[in-house]
């Protein structure tokens, strides 16, 4: 199987979102090829430095998410195109609810997918993105009936800084991946398409399952719209996630809306959603997604050093050494050497001071 791994702001970075849980997935499934679409968050990551990848790695291609916006004006007529492609994404931003449970085309996915069309055939997206039509229909779409409450007051620093963030966040819809008459193979010669991540990584996921068909699988560990809210409440203060009298309350509230209405777009074409424990398996819920494509998924360490600490305190333990027979002992004695004999687990979340749980550290003392 081919298998197209999505990433962004992480795998092949050696520093980024769970850079170790896919390097370990890629090397545990050595029988697939995998071919990895890497989305860079920044400059200095972008420059690397890079993961070494297994021989199962076939291909390896890079996109900035960060940037002046690439490529070239379009024309009148296109960008009437993506005027109209934009507002039907924009009112999709006001919906409440899509037309129907687990639907693959609402208004803003609609929007979206006209978009990538008509960027694949014309190009210019990320031009017209930051052009001042595409601010006039964004502000078209804080005025009309239903939008949020707080995007109602949007004044132009606002729109500009969300029209800044969308054209970043869209801009998978105008890479080259995809294959096609006249380009190289790309996603439509993969068997599956697997996002790690709903956000922009998905996108070039979601496209390919519009375009070709191409399986989707989404892993998250972490809900873009959770932690879009997690820091709205660190900048407003214990107060509202979008409160409409704080500052930059209408960025925050179209953003909220935006990262919504593409998870939902996500979770609606994906095949199968699997998240890295129960609270993002709700939020992912939340966001629209169907509970019977759901499989947890958990974040795997390797259990060599937890089974070497596990020997050393039998090892050490005269009662509990006693109920062991001598080839048992044997066997401990020879795992912990092998493994160093040395392992420390947290068993936490990153930001555990944020609002994980308190931390369970398990250490084993180094073999004396």
């Amino acid at each position: 199987m081919r298998v197209a791994l999505l990433t962004e702001g992480g795998y092949p970075y050696a520093q980024g979102e769970l850079v170790g849980w896919t390097d370990q997935l890629v090397r545990g499934l050595p029988w697939h090829d995998f071919e990895v679409r890497a989305l860079s968050r920044g400059r200095q990551q972008a420059r690397g430095p890079r993961c070494p990848t297994p021989p199962q790695v076939r291909l390896v291609r890079t996109a900035p998410l960060w940037g002046p916006p690439p490529g070239d004006r379009p024309g009148r007529a296109v960008a009437r195109g993506y005027a109209a492609a934009f507002e039907e994404l924009t009112v999709g931003l006001a919906e409440e609810e899509p037309s129907g449970p687990h639907v693959l085309r609402d208004r803003f996915t609609n929007g979206l997918l006209g978009l990538a069309e008509l960027a694949a055939e014309h190009g210019g997206l990320p031009r017209w993105l930051a052009s001042d039509q595409a601010i006039a229909v964004l502000e078209s779409g804080c005025r009309r009936p239903g939008a949020p409450r707080a995007a109602v007051g949007a004044g132009v620093g606002d729109l500009l800084t969300v029209a800044e963030r969308l054209e970043r966040a869209l801009r998978p819809l105008s890479l080259d991946w995809y294959g096609g008459p006249g380009i190289a193979p790309g996603l439509d010669a993969v068997d599956l398409c697997h996002a790690v991540g709903g956000g922009p990584a998905a996108l070039p996921g979601l496209l390919a399952r519009h375009l070709h068909g191409t399986p989707l699988l989404v892993t998250e560990f972490r809900v873009r719209l959770r932690e879009h809210h997690l820091t709205a409440l660190a900048g407003a203060g214990a107060g509202h996630a979008v409160s409409p009298s704080a500052a930059r309350a209408p960025v925050r509230a179209l953003l909220a809306a935006f990262q919504l209405r593409l998870a939902r777009a996500v979770y609606a074409a994906a095949e199968l959603i699997t998240p890295g424990d129960a609270r993002a398996g709700r939020w992912q819920r939340r966001c629209g997604a169907d509970p019977a494509r759901q499989r947890p998924v958990r974040q795997g360490i390797d259990p060599g050093p937890l089974l070497a600490a596990a020997c050393l305190a039998l090892l050490r333990d005269p009662g509990r050494r006693a109920l062991l027979g001598a080839r048992a002992r044997a066997r401990a004695l020879e795992l912990f050497t092998a493994e160093g004999g040395i392992a420390a687990v947290d068993a936490g979340y990153a930001e555990a001071a944020r609002d994980a749980p308190p931390a369970v550290v398990a250490a084993a003392e180094e073999r004396s």
